[in-house]
């Protein structure tokens, strides 16, 4: 090799190296920066969840000003900083010519110095990221030898005879614990409560548990109504409807028989009214792809005329939302009593999302506004509830009330003393059957994916041995030794982490076939 080619290779190799410097500065710069972001949001998440999120974002009524902020900060800033540390030797050497030359031993500190904080950088990158959203469960799930496919029983209705109206009402971050008065400066569901007393006969699910590997809005959509854990991604990755969403795609988990599914086969009109964009997280592909017909959601009450001062960067109060739920289901229910059908009115609030809000309906009464804000939010769903018992409605609807997820405890999140490090976190529930003894109980200490045929019983159809997807019925009194339900805690949790890759890959794929 002549000189010259050896110089060229040198310089060459030089570059190289100094790319790949840069992209490792950038790379762990953008990593942590992220972390610290997701951590700052939402706290602590699952793979799934963020690749869930990620590719159905919307910057109008989901998460608006945190896309802005993201791309910023995640996608500008590292490159700035970036660009800012390769231009620093640029200007050391103009330094040189003007004060002289730096001597070589310094040079050599100065060297070092900047490879260890260059590894210090990406290791602290990659390990804050990973951390954050739980890489090594998730890695830990790609090898476990449990499989959902063996577990999931589809459900089969053996009779509709006894079949009800449904009212379904979602409560944002709806956390039980959040009720202690003992904890927080008053009992925030108090109003909730009072017009769901168990005197009445509403029941209660003591101790209703978010689900392992679940925590955000879809995860609680999908375990209630599907039975299964949400996931996505490695899970699925042959198919088109998972890559393609936020784009045009038809189906969502479209190879799971969930509870849109089954009420639209029994002529039941599936109606759903929330506040937030429905097409944040494809929600609105989920839904009516789940046999729900009719969709409200920021689009349609921006088009109703609702005036801005109703809305939030999420979407509109829980206020005005629960006002346009009473003219629904009045609605639904006067056509329910003509035709002989029954509807199911699904809702989602949407007050108690972070970050805080507080609409002018609202009189913040505590030190802490957070806990007023759900106050709030509860009473407004009361006065729903307190409708529906004026009109009468309550003699032939179901109501089922509950969490979509615990609250989200995200860096200085304002009842973070309160819930870090408790053990006992629930979700709120309550259960109202028309006509159903009121001394019965439903069984305690069970988690979201035995809502699914706990919600189809509500309804009053009869489900073949109580279980459907990985759940089985609250109002059974005992669970079928065959059944996810009776593994032990570890077995049952290792279940629900496993990718099982091959019933995802049919559930995001495949079509239903109801019998």
């Amino acid at each position: 090799m002549s000189g010259r080619t050896l110089h060229v290779a040198r310089r060459a190799g030089a570059v190289l190296g100094r790319t790949c410097v840069y992209v490792l500065i950038w790379a762990g710069l953008t990593l942590l920066i992220a972390a610290v972001g997701i951590r700052f949001y939402w706290g602590k998440i699952s793979v799934g969840q963020m690749l869930l999120n990620l590719v159905a974002i919307e910057t109008d009524g989901g998460a608006g000003a945190i896309v802005w902020v993201g791309i910023l900060v995640i996608g500008v800033v590292p490159l700035l900083i970036t660009a800012g540390i390769a231009l620093w030797p640029y200007f050391r050497r103009r330094g040189r010519r003007k004060y002289g030359a730096i001597p070589r031993r310094q040079q050599r500190i100065t060297h070092i110095a900047f490879t260890a904080l260059v590894a210090a950088l990406v290791i602290a990158g990659t390990t804050s990221f990973a951390s954050t959203v739980s890489m090594w469960d998730y890695i830990k799930a790609l090898n476990s030898s449990y499989d959902i496919g063996n577990y999931y029983v589809e459900p089969t209705i053996t009779s509709d005879a006894h079949k009800r109206n449904l009212v379904l009402i979602y409560l944002e971050s709806g956390e039980g614990t959040i009720a202690d008065d003992q904890l927080f400066e008053k009992d925030a569901f108090a109003s909730l409560k009072e017009a769901t007393l168990a005197a009445e006969g509403w029941q209660t699910i003591e101790s209703l548990r978010e689900y392992k590997g679940g925590g955000w809005t879809m995860a609680g959509l999908v375990s209630t109504q599907c039975g299964i854990p949400l996931k996505g991604t490695s899970s699925a990755m042959g198919s088109d409807a998972l890559n393609n969403l936020g784009g045009e795609v038809d189906t969502y988990l479209g190879g799971v028989i969930c509870l849109g599914d089954v009420l639209d086969e029994h002529g039941y009109t599936n109606v759903f009214l929330g506040g937030a964009n429905a097409s944040f997280a494809a929600k609105d592909v989920f839904l009516s792809g789940h046999g729900y017909s009719e969709i409200k959601d920021l689009s349609a009450w921006r088009a109703a005329g609702e005036p801005e001062n109703n809305f939030r960067d999420w979407g509109l109060s829980d206020e005005r939302l629960m006002a346009h739920a009473k003219e629904e289901i009045d609605v639904l229910h006067t056509e329910a009593e003509k035709s002989g059908q029954p509807f199911n009115l699904t809702l989602l609030t949407l007050d108690t999302h972070a970050p805080l809000h507080i609409f002018d309906y609202c009189d913040v009464d505590t030190e802490n506004a957070t806990t007023s804000v759900f106050s709030c939010s509860m009473t407004q769903v009361a006065g729903f509830v307190n409708h529906m018992k004026e009109k009468g409605y309550l003699d032939d609807t179901a109501v089922v009330i509950m969490g979509d997820h615990l609250k989200q405890l995200s860096t200085g999140d304002p009842f973070e003393e309160q819930l870090s490090g408790n053990h006992n976190r629930t979700i709120f529930n309550r259960i109202w059957i028309p006509g159903a003894d009121s001394s019965s109980t439903l069984r305690a200490d069970v988690d979201q994916l035995n809502m699914f045929p706990s919600i189809l019983e509500a309804a009053g159809l009869t489900l073949q041995d109580q279980e459907a997807g990985l759940g089985v019925s609250a109002f059974a009194s005992s669970v079928p030794t065959d059944s996810a339900q009776a593994m032990t805690p570890d077995s049952y949790a290792e279940l629900l982490d496993s990718a099982s890759p091959r019933f995802y890959e049919d559930a995001w794929a495949g079509e239903r076939a109801i019998e």
